[in-house]
């Protein structure tokens, strides 16, 4: 059975998925705003027919009484969520580009992610977080740029191929998004049968070479190449 999550719990989610910006830009204005409302006039001429909306004005003011304080709190709470998930992935991109550091294999699968993540940001794309249940949970990361959404499937498996299942399951989930394309991302390898089956379609296999590529393009001076010459380069012969 799935575990219920309270409002405050869904809201902090949302607020910390969100750019930092625009969660401390809610904050702010919330803020503000139901601090207004708060202290609005309340008004009663005695008039019978208004009682209904002076009873809805006052429910009004007592619930913006409280909001004024707990949704700045949350999302301000999800603005710093927001910072250090990508303060991280700034740490984990630098520490595998430096000799020495972090390598694919010996982070964790959650910080596999967030290394996909700032390596296709600095390819031009925006990224959102999905929160993934888990190593194998669900559609992991998703890319947007020219208004167009890419769908992300990290998988950082040690020593088995990634199959055609996976990739299958990827294009499937394109469909039913609505997705222009997307992305199948490990640190190992792709069996033929996926590459056959990626092959012709708007799907790129990024495996674990190609991704130490992109890591390595970060730190070089000039424009990133082109999403059509990785998958060029992914693609099978």
């Amino acid at each position: 059975m799935a575990k219920k999550s309270s409002l405050f719990d869904d809201l902090f989610f949302i607020a910390s998925k969100l750019p930092w910006w625009l969660s401390l830009t809610i904050a702010l204005v919330s803020g503000f705003g139901l601090h207004s409302v708060a202290n609005g006039p309340a008004t009663f001429s005695g008039d019978p027919h208004q009682l209904q909306s002076v009873v809805l004005g006052s429910m009004a003011r007592t619930l913006a009484s409280i909001g004024q304080y707990l949704l700045p709190f949350i999302f301000g709470c999800g603005t710093l969520a927001s910072l250090f998930r990508r303060s991280r992935s700034l740490n984990l991109l630098k520490s595998a580009t430096t000799p020495g550091g972090n390598t694919l294999l010996s982070i964790s699968w959650r910080e596999f992610e967030l290394l996909v993540g700032e390596a296709l940001r600095r390819r031009g794309y925006k990224v959102q977080d999905n929160d993934g249940s888990g190593p194998d949970g669900g559609i992991d990361l998703v890319a947007r740029r020219d208004g167009e959404t890419y769908l992300v499937q990290c998988k950082q498996w040690r020593s088995v191929q990634v199959g055609v299942p996976v990739v299958r399951e990827l294009y499937g989930a394109m469909a039913a998004e609505g997705a222009v394309g997307g992305f199948v991302v490990t640190s190992g390898t792709f069996t033929k049968q996926a590459r056959e089956f990626a092959s012709g379609r708007n799907l790129q296999l990024v495996d674990g070479a190609v991704l130490r590529q992109w890591i390595a393009e970060t730190k070089k001076p000039g424009p990133r190449p082109t999403v059509e010459v990785v998958a060029e380069r992914v693609e099978p012969c």
